[in-house]
C-alpha cells in the first residue's frame, strides 16, 4: 500500500529540518530555535513513524535515541587497514625537524630543493572510529581495534548528533569516513556533575568517557554520554574522484556535512611545521577539548603513496606530542586549605612529579565527596592532572597499587587557620569555617560583603583597599573599620587626604543601618537579602535573633531546617559573637523598621517575583514597593509564589510560572494591586 503524497513529504520535511538544526546547534555551536520548539519537531516526526512504520529511514533522526541492548559487539574487517601513525617522542621544535629530514630523505630531495608541503592537524584525545556512508546514508560505524578487525558500534554512533546520518550534496557510492570520537571538556563536568546529583558513578577524565561510551553494549546509556566528533581522514571510497592533498579531503568532508577541527592548516617544511605546533601549543588550553599534541602529514596524495609504509606505520605522517597533561605518583598526605569563603578543601601533598610541563606538588581533591568516591588515601598512587593554568587535581587512585599502610583521609572539625568549628551543611557538599567574621583566611572577603552597597554600603571600600588593609594588619575583622582615622588611611597608596577624609565618613555613616542590612551583612551562609528582612521583622533586634534556636529560627516564613542549622551555626560561634560585640562597642546599630500597618499591608502575606526590564521601576524600585505593601520579593519561583512579575526579555522565571499555573502580571497589573 502505497504512503500518501502529504505525509511522506511532511516526515522528509522534519527530518531536514531537524537535521539543519542538529548541525547548528552541535557543529556550528549556533542555534537556530529554542529547545521546546526542536523538541516539537522531534515529536512530531516520532508520532508520524509511530502511525506509518513505512516512513521510517536508516537516516532519520528519531534513530539517535538508541536500540535493543547488545549481546556483544559483532567484528568488523576493514578494508582498508587503520593504522597508527609514528610518535616523534622530541616534544620541541627537533620533533618537527626530525620528521621533516625523514621525509625529505625518502624523496631523495637535495638540499636546494623547494620545502614539502604539509597537512597540519590536531591530535584528539578520544576514541578512533570509522563511519561508512553507502550512497550517502551512515550504514556502519566501528572501532579502529586492533587495525585490521574492529568492532560494530552503529548503535551508539547514532546517538552522537554532530555525525551527519546523511551526507550533504552529491555523496560517493561509498565513503568511509575516519575520525575521533571524544568528550568536551564542558560536557565531561556537565555530566559528571548531573551524576553526582544523582548518586552514580562519573567518568575519570573525557578520553576514558569518550571510549566507554562507544563502547557501551546498551546504546541507551551511550545516549546520555555527550559525545562529539572530528574527522581527520578517508578510508575505502568508491565513485568519488580523490582530491589530489590531503587538505583537499579534508575540506571536501567538511562539505559533506562531516565535522572537521577548524584548527588546522598547510604548512611548508620544518619551519612551517615548528610554527604550527608552537601556536597550536599556546592555545592547547583554551580549546574546548583535550589534545595530545598535533598532526603532520604529507600534503601531496601522490607522494604519500610514492612514500607508503614502513613497520605497518605511514612514513608520510608523524604525531608530535606536547609535554603529557597526566602522570603517576605517590600521596603523602592529605591536608586542608580554606578559601576566602571558608570553604574546606581537602588538598593532596605529592611526591613532586613534572606534569603539564611543570612540577607539581599539590593537587585539589575538591571535597569529602569527592575524597570518598575516588577512594584517595595518604600513600596511594594516583593520577594527577595539570592543564595550562588549571589547579592541579587528582584524578583517580590505583587500588591495585596498595601495600596495606594507605590510610583514609578525616574531615578536621576545626578549621586549621582560626579554630572555629567546621560545619557542613545537609544539602552542601562543601564543609565550611564557620567563623566567618574572624577567620583570617576570610578577612578580605567578610570584609567586602560587609561595605557592600546592599549591606553596610561604605563608599570607597573597594576590593585594592580591603587589600592593603588586611595585608598590613590594620583590619582583622569588620569592627576594626571604626578604629581607622583619615591619617592611618592616607598612608596607604593611592590614597590621598580628601579620599581618606570621605572613606572615614563614609564608614560612620554606616554606623546607622537598618536592622535587616545589618543582619545581611554579617554574611551568614544561605541569609541574603530576603531572609535577612523576614529575619529583622520576626525577632526586631539582633540580641533576639542571637538568642535563637534552630527550632525558633524555622517559626520565621521561609526559613526550613538548612536554614535555620545554618544562622544557629553562624551565631554559636563564639569568635563570631566577639566580632558583633565589637561592632556594638563601636556603635554600630541596626535599627527595626517600623511595622506595616494593617491599613496599608494589602500585599501581606502575598509572594512575588520579578523578571525582566519593567517599563519604568527598576528591580529594587518595584520590590520596595511590594515590601512596603506588606508583601515578600522571593528570587526564585515556585508552588509558594503568588505573583510573577515579568518586564522586557523575561526570562526562565516567566517559563517556569506558566508552568506551575502562577499568575503573570506586568508593571500595571502591578501598581493595580498597591492601589496606584
Amino acid at each position: 500500500m502505497s504512503l500518501p503524497g502529504e505525509a511522506a513529504e511532511r516526515a522528509r520535511s522534519l527530518r531536514e529540518a531537524i537535521e539543519r538544526h542538529n548541525r547548528a546547534y552541535y557543529v556550528l555551536d549556533a542555534p537556530t530555535v529554542p529547545d521546546a520548539e526542536y523538541d516539537r519537531l522531534f515529536r512530531a516526526l516520532q508520532e508520524l513513524e509511530a502511525a506509518h512504520p513505512e516512513l521510517q529511514t536508516a537516516d532519520s533522526p528519531t534513530r539517535r535515541v538508541g536500540g535493543q541492548p547488545l549481546p556483544e559487539f559483532a567484528a568488523v574487517r576493514h578494508a582498508v587497514p587503520m593504522r597508527s601513525i609514528r610518535t616523534e617522542t622530541d616534544t620541541g621544535p627537533e620533533g618537527a625537524r626530525n620528521f621533516d629530514a625523514r621525509v625529505r630523505r625518502a624523496l631523495g630531495l637535495e638540499e636546494g630543493a623547494g620545502p614539502v608541503e604539509y597537512a597540519a592537524e590536531l591530535k584528539f584525545d578520544g576514541l578512533a572510529i570509522s563511519l561508512r556512508y553507502e550512497d550517502g546514508v551512515l550504514a556502519r560505524a566501528a572501532t579502529r581495534g586492533d587495525g585490521e578487525t574492529g568492532e560494530d558500534v552503529t548503535q551508539n554512533v547514532r546517538t552522537i548528533h554532530c555525525i551527519p546520518l546523511r551526507l550533504r550534496g552529491a555523496a560517493p557510492a561509498l565513503l568511509e569516513v575516519r575520525g575521533e570520537a571524544y568528550m568536551s571538556r564542558g560536557d565531561f563536568e556537565r555530566y559528571n556533575a548531573r551524576q553526582r546529583e544523582l548518586g552514580r558513578p562519573t567518568l575519570v577524565n573525557p578520553r576514558n568517557g569518550a571510549a566507554g561510551s562507544i563502547r557501551q553494549l546498551d546504546p541507551k546509556i551511550a545516549a546520555e554520554r555527550p559525545l562529539s566528533f572530528f574527522a581527520y581522514g578517508v578510508g575505502e571510497t568508491r565513485g568519488w574522484p580523490m582530491p589530489e592533498s590531503h587538505s583537499g579531503v579534508l575540506d571536501a568532508l567538511d562539505g559533506f556535512g562531516v565535522p572537521v577541527c577548524a584548527q588546522r592548516g598547510v604548512a611548508r617544511g620544518a619551519g612551517g611545521l615548528i610554527d604550527f605546533h608552537a601556536k597550536i601549543l599556546a592555545l592547547r588550553d583554551t580549546l574546548p577539548f583535550d589534545i595530545d599534541g598535533v598532526v603532520y602529514k604529507v600534503n601531496s596524495i601522490a607522494l604519500q603513496e610514492r612514500l607508503g609504509f614502513v613497520s605497518r606505520e605511514p612514513r608520510w605522517a608523524v604525531a608530535h606530542k606536547y609535554p603529557p597533561q597526566e602522570e603517576l605518583t605517590e600521596v603523602l598526605d592529605i591536608e586542608v586549605q580554606v578559601g576566602r569563603t571558608g570553604a574546606i578543601t581537602p588538598v593532596a601533598r605529592l611526591a613532586p612529579v613534572f606534569v603539564g610541563g611543570v612540577t607539581v606538588t599539590n593537587a585539589t581533591l575538591h571535597n569529602e565527596d569527592e575524597v570518598r568516591r575516588k577512594d584517595v588515601r595518604i600513600g596511594d598512587t594516583v593520577i594527577v592532572r595539570r592543564a595550562g593554568d588549571v589547579i592541579p587535581e587528582v584524578v583517580a587512585a590505583l587500588p591495585e597499587r596498595r601495600r596495606g599502610s594507605e590510610r583514609a583521609f578525616v574531615m578536621p572539625e576545626r578549621c586549621p587557620v582560626c579554630g572555629s568549628a567546621v560545619r557542613r551543611l545537609p544539602d552542601e557538599a562543601v564543609a565550611r569555617c564557620s567563623g566567618g567574621l574572624y577567620c583570617p583566611a576570610q578577612r578580605k572577603q567578610a570584609i567586602l560583603h560587609f561595605a557592600s552597597r546592599r549591606a553596610l554600603d561604605i563608599e570607597g571600600l573597594g576590593e585594592k583597599l580591603v587589600d592593603q588593609l588586611v595585608d598590613r594588619q590594620l583590619v582583622k575583622h569588620p569592627a576594626d573599620l571604626y578604629r581607622l582615622d583619615a591619617a592611618t588611611l592616607a598612608g596607604l597608596e593611592r590614597m590621598g587626604g580628601k579620599s581618606a577624609q570621605n572613606i572615614v565618613e563614609a564608614i560612620a555613616r554606616s554606623k546607622r543601618t537598618t536592622l535587616a542590612r545589618l543582619i545581611y551583612s554579617l554574611g551568614i551562609r544561605n541569609v541574603g537579602e530576603a531572609t535577612a528582612k523576614d529575619l529583622a521583622r520576626h525577632f526586631g533586634d539582633l540580641e533576639a535573633l542571637m538568642s535563637a534556636d534552630a527550632e525558633a529560627l524555622q517559626r520565621v516564613p521561609d526559613v526550613g531546617p538548612v536554614v535555620a542549622e545554618s544562622i544557629a551555626g553562624f551565631f554559636a560561634e563564639a569568635h563570631n559573637r566577639e566580632v558583633i560585640a565589637g561592632l556594638t562597642e563601636a556603635g554600630v546599630r541596626g535599627e527595626a523598621e517600623a511595622r506595616t500597618e494593617d491599613s496599608v499591608a494589602v500585599l501581606r502575606g502575598q509572594t512575588f517575583v520579578l523578571t525582566g526590564s519593567l517599563p519604568s521601576l527598576s528591580r529594587e524600585a518595584a520590590g520596595a514597593l511590594i515590601e512596603a505593601a506588606g508583601g515578600k520579593v522571593s528570587g526564585s519561583v515556585s508552588k509558594k509564589t503568588d505573583y510573577v512579575v515579568a518586564g522586557e526579555d523575561a526570562g526562565s522565571k516567566l517559563d517556569k510560572a506558566r508552568a506551575l499555573g502562577i499568575t503573570v502580571i506586568g508593571e500595571d497589573g502591578l501598581r493595580k494591586l498597591l492601589g496606584n
